[in-house]
Formats: C-alpha cells, sequence, structure tokens
C-alpha cells in the first residue's frame, strides 16, 4: 500500500507540471557604457555599445559617435575623449588621468540623450611587495606557484577594492579571475600576507598586479556583475537580472545600463623564478 501510494503521488506531481513560455523576443536596445578613470593615464577608457536580445548571436553593436567626457568637478578641468577605431573604444586625447582626492563627473551623450555619473578618486593603500612559494598538487588546488600580498590599509571607511592580474601581458578575466574584497573582516587583511588561493602560476611567467579602491556603488555592481556570471539558471538559481548602473539619463528618455569607476591604481609586477 505504501508504494502504491507513492505511485499515485508521482503521478499527481507530474499532472500539475505546466510548461512556461519566457518572453525572450525582441526588447528596445539600451546603451551600456564601462568607464574607468584613474591615476594611470594608460588605463582610462570608456566603450559603449547596445545592449542585445537573448538570443541575438551578432556582434556587439559598438557607439562610435558619442560626445563623451570627465569633468574635474574640483577645478572645472574638462576631459574630452575620442574614439579609436582600431581599438573601439573612447581615450582621453591627451592622456590624461584622475587627481586622487578630486571628484569627477562622466558625462555621455548619445544623440539626444545625456547621462551622467559621479566618483570621487581616493587614495590608494599601501603595497609593500608580493612573495610566491611553490605547491604540490592537491585535493583542493592545483600545481604552481601562489602570491602573498603585503602591504597595508590605512583607511576607516571607503574600503572597496579590486584585484587584476595580468599574465605574460593577457589580464585574467574570467568569471573566476574577478577578486573583489572589502573590509567586512577588517583592514589588517594585506599586513600579515594576502594568499591569491586559486591563482596557479608557472615558472618564467611574469605578473602583474593592480589594487585599484573604489566607490560603493562600483564595487557593488561588479559584484552583481560576478553573481550574474555565475547564475546557471538551476532550480535555486534567483532569476538573471542586469546589475544596478550607477550611471543615470539626465536628459532624454530611456534606459542605460554600465558603470563608472574611479579610483587610484598601485601596480606590481613580478616574475615567477625556481629556487636554486
Amino acid at each position: 500500500m505504501k508504494n502504491i501510494g507513492m505511485i499515485i503521488g508521482l503521478i499527481f506531481l507530474l499532472s500539475c507540471q505546466e510548461e512556461v513560455q519566457l518572453d525572450l523576443g525582441n526588447v528596445t536596445k539600451v546603451p551600456v557604457i564601462e568607464a574607468v578613470w584613474t591615476d594611470d593615464g594608460a588605463e582610462n577608457y570608456v566603450k559603449i555599445s547596445y545592449s542585445r536580445d537573448y538570443f541575438d548571436t551578432l556582434a556587439n553593436e559598438v557607439v562610435g559617435s558619442a560626445s563623451v567626457s570627465i569633468i574635474d568637478n574640483a577645478s572645472g578641468t574638462l576631459v574630452d575623449f575620442k574614439f579609436e577605431d582600431e581599438l573601439g573604444y573612447y581615450t582621453p586625447l591627451s592622456g590624461q588621468s584622475a587627481i586622487p582626492g578630486h571628484n569627477y563627473t562622466l558625462k555621455v551623450i548619445i544623440d539626444e540623450n545625456e547621462y551622467i555619473s559621479e566618483g570621487l578618486t581616493q587614495e590608494p593603500p599601501v603595497l609593500d611587495s608580493i612573495t610566491y612559494v611553490y605547491e604540490e598538487e592537491s585535493f583542493f588546488s592545483e600545481e604552481g606557484y601562489y602570491l602573498t600580498v603585503y602591504g597595508k590599509i590605512p583607511f576607516e571607511d571607503g574600503n572597496y577594492y579590486r584585484l587584476l592580474l595580468t599574465k605574460n601581458d593577457s589580464l585574467l578575466n574570467d568569471r573566476g579571475d574577478y577578486f573583489l574584497f572589502d573590509d567586512t573582516f577588517g583592514t589588517n587583511v594585506l599586513n600579515n600576507g594576502f594568499e591569491l588561493n586559486g591563482f596557479a602560476f608557472e615558472e618564467n611567467d611574469k605578473v602583474k598586479l593592480q589594487l585599484i579602491r573604489l566607490n560603493e556603488n562600483a564595487y557593488n555592481y561588479l559584484n552583481q556583475f560576478v553573481s550574474l556570471l555565475f547564475n546557471d539558471g538551476g532550480l535555486f538559481s534567483p532569476p538573471p537580472e542586469n546589475p544596478e548602473s550607477n550611471i543615470q539619463t539626465v536628459n532624454g528618455e530611456g534606459q542605460v545600463l554600465g558603470y563608472f569607476m574611479t579610483g587610484s591604481i598601485i601596480s606590481k609586477t613580478i616574475s615567477i623564478e625556481a629556487p636554486e
């Protein structure tokens, strides 16, 4: 009787299933802006494209005719950007860069629509040194050299950071390579050495490490973006949605996606060498 009850229950569950059709058809395209403004002129750019439909297989539609500028809110200095055809994005006309402690406004005009965002270029933390040690393959990690970062975070608040790693001139940019942290567990994370678990390197690798202090809204955007990258659409995954942009529409109509990130950036480069 127990088995019969289980079978009847399964039949009941199957009979209650209903196929749901999601409306993933054509939607109005939305501009997507990715703007980076640091105190290193070589790292500054603005990328603009349009969003695509869910099933669209075409390449991103790049916007190369926008008006792009950044204004120093303290001095009123205007930095204009130009579109680089070979790069596919905008760069400062004269290689200008941000000044730590200054507040900036990004301004983008596309056709009749104007978008703005503001951010403070905060002072960077201290990055003293980088060490590495070789580890054998284990159940939890692969064989290779692992880095430990030493430094100091002297700030009581505004501690939102992104760590970027470049291996042999190639930025590690897969979904598992986004390294974000704050002061949830204190500000002494760098004092005793911050081990970069999950990033194994080989002998003769050239590794560049960049540490950027972010504004909270840019940090939140990147956190949401990473969560979206790891959303597998499974039963227990939340419905996917675009990260909350820190860019606003001030003239015109419609939504805008993307983010404006400004911050001080510090860099160190090391070459992995086998111990003698």
